[in-house]
């Protein structure tokens, strides 16, 4: 379905856009297209006055902060991830009046401070951006829907490692949460909100 309207107050929350990701395989787009599509979002939005949150993930040097539990799946992350591992990447960073959360989980608010940095900005909307859609992404987008916000999701401004994984987001879970569209749909809507 597409985009439908954007509140006046709707903030753009871009979940880990972070160099230690960016080396990652992203399918159905790549990590340069998804950077490219958030910055292009981020500077709509900042443009409008509206809040830029970027979400990265990070955890101490020795793991203790990680999510505990044993799962089928091993994780991935090494045990001391390099140094610069957690940094947004540059085509993001360095905008003073941006929001920076980070998470310890998948999702961007379990454990942080982003519902609070939401609504004490009185943020009714949330546009999503990120790597990955089925984990991070869906993740988020699960918690703001049950927080009570809007939501919207840029979805060729995000992308997972399985194609498969990104289009049952998309196509599944995604129209159960919000609306989806593309990011030319959304900055149309910036304007439109804007003009109002």
């Amino acid at each position: 379905m597409p985009v439908t309207t954007l509140d006046p107050k709707t903030a753009l929350v871009v979940i880990d856009l972070q160099k230690g990701i960016m080396g990652a395989t992203g399918a159905p787009h790549s990590t340069a297209e998804v950077t490219a599509r958030s910055a292009e979002l981020a500077t709509a939005f900042r443009a409008a006055g509206l809040p830029v949150v970027l979400v990265r993930v990070s955890f101490a040097p020795d793991g203790a902060d990680a999510a505990p539990g044993r799962t089928d799946i091993p994780s991935t992350r090494s045990a001391t991830p390099p140094q610069g591992w957690d940094e947004i990447v540059d085509d993001l960073a360095g905008h003073p009046g941006d929001i920076l959360v980070t998470k310890r989980n998948w999702g961007a608010f379990f454990g942080t401070d982003l519902d609070l940095q939401l609504r004490r900005r009185g943020v009714t909307q949330i546009v999503l951006t990120g790597i990955a859609t089925s984990i991070g992404v869906e993740s988020t987008a699960r918690a703001a829907y049950e927080h009570g916000y809007h939501v919207t999701l840029a979805t060729d401004a995000m992308t997972d490692r399985s194609g498969d994984a990104h289009t049952h987001s998309v196509e599944r879970i995604f129209p159960r949460l919000g609306e989806t569209g593309t990011t030319a749909d959304i900055l149309r809507k910036i304007t439109a909100t804007v003009a109002a």
